[in-house]
């Protein structure tokens, strides 16, 4: 199965796994899956971290190679994501989460968040 992570899901995967729920790590942990990460998760971090916020404390360009050094494979933004933000109904406003979302359908990805707002997207989301 290909699993995009949203933002949370990656930062706790790199730098706090036991913030991970025994379903999470299972599914990160299963050599049958394919982790994926959004260059938008990246951009997110880097915008926030530069915000000062605590909850992404992070050196984004080290996150970077160390996802990529463990095997994840990114995923950059395109236009036909960035459009198919427009397709999606107004359930969240956050537009890095919107973001992700469009790429989940795009690219039949399943994505995993913790975010049960974004879990109202339905079949391309999974809430752990």
């Amino acid at each position: 199965m290909n699993l995009l992570l949203d933002t949370h899901l990656l930062l706790w995967a790199a730098s706090e796994p036991k913030r991970l729920s025994a379903k999470a790590r299972a599914l990160l942990l299963d050599p049958a899956n394919h982790l994926v990460f959004s260059s938008a998760s990246l951009w997110e971090i880097s915008i926030k971290n530069g915000l000062e916020r605590s909850d992404f404390k992070v050196d984004p360009r080290r996150l970077w190679r160390m996802l990529l050094v463990n095997g994840y494979r990114e995923l950059p933004v395109t236009s036909e994501h960035a459009v198919a933000v427009n397709e999606l109904p107004p359930l969240h406003k956050d537009p890095f989460d919107r973001i992700l979302v469009a790429q989940a359908r795009v690219e039949s990805l399943l994505l995993l968040t913790v975010d049960k707002a974004v879990a109202k997207y339905g079949d391309a989301v999974r809430k752990l």
